[in-house]
């Protein structure tokens, strides 16, 4: 099993400097739809209790994440899972932990049904909206119907999303050969490479293209609502969508369950468990100053 992984870590060093491109902005976003998706995202009346929104788990000052292992929903429920960042989240080809939705609509869908986080049906969604004069103005302008439904409801919070998206990081200005990384980013990138953790981090997300086994070469201790859950398949247990790396200095804490608290102690666990071996401090010094040129703030939209 080593043999094979240092033979595919050797493979995509060499291949490295195609593997990761710099974020291309998305285009034909509707405007109106995601400025009505963004008072949606902002507003509780979507959670059964009417103290949640979507903002309640993506917190702006948490990299659009949560600073909590698992988040609180409706009720002070405990989630079940750790929140990751929504930011860029346009690009991954699955949404959740485990990809069990393939677009920003399907996933929208998942948290408002969840009795551990916002509570609600589909009939209650569409009363509550269909009482607010506010919302059936708003949505009769764009929908052109007297009536709100819960499809338009995740449309718009869905156009919304797209335009939370931060693609002028330190790293994509180097990338179009813009400025310079400083001798530690590089050390740090060149480390990034050399272990192999861009065989699994790449593309324009630097993650969120593809599933992969956390704990390659040690077993991970506690994986749960992994693809296994989807596939039933042993091959899935402990596989997850990996996690976009962009913002990563803001998103803590790390992994499905949370457990690492700080950036550094996730470069340590995953050296270990998916590497076999402990990375020196050094090592995980530079790597983490390398990540934190992903760091961009999140791009203004025309209607801010």
């Amino acid at each position: 099993m080593r043999l094979l992984l240092w033979i595919f870590i050797f493979n995509s060093f060499c291949f490295a400097e195609s593997l990761i491109q710099p974020l291309v902005p998305i285009s034909n976003i509707s405007i109106e739809k995601a400025k009505l998706g963004k008072l949606l995202f902002f507003d509780t009346i979507l959670s059964k209790d009417k103290k949640i929104s979507c903002s309640s788990c993506h917190k702006s000052e948490y990299g659009w994440a949560d600073n909590k292992a698992v988040s609180l929903g409706v009720y002070d429920r405990k989630g079940t899972i750790n929140s990751p960042t929504i930011l860029n989240s346009v690009y991954n080809f699955k949404q959740f932990w485990n990809g069990r939705a393939d677009t920003l609509i399907e996933q929208a869908i998942g948290p408002l049904h969840n009795n551990f986080e916002m509570g609600m049906t589909t009939e209650l969604i569409e009363n509550r909206l269909n009482n607010n004069k506010m919302y059936k103005r708003f949505f009769k302008d764009i929908y052109h119907k007297n009536l709100i439904y819960l499809s338009d409801v995740l449309e718009v919070i869905a156009e919304y999303e797209k335009t939370l998206t931060t693609d002028d990081s330190k790293f994509d200005l180097y990338l179009k050969g813009k400025l310079s990384l400083s001798k530690k980013e590089k050390e740090g990138y060149t480390l990034f490479k050399t272990y192999g953790c861009i065989t699994c981090h790449n593309g324009s997300n630097i993650g969120g293209n593809s599933f992969q086994k956390l704990g390659i070469v040690i077993p991970y201790k506690d994986c749960y609502l992994d693809r296994f859950e989807i596939t039933k398949r042993n091959f899935d247990k402990c596989v997850y969508k990996v996690p976009t790396l962009r913002n990563i200095s803001k998103t803590a804490p790390y992994f499905h369950d949370g457990s690492a608290k700080t950036l550094y102690e996730a470069i340590k666990t995953m050296g270990y468990h998916n590497l076999g071996f402990e990375l020196n401090d050094s090592d995980i010094g530079k790597i983490e100053t390398w990540l934190k040129t992903l760091d961009a703030e999140l791009k203004e939209t025309p209607y801010d």
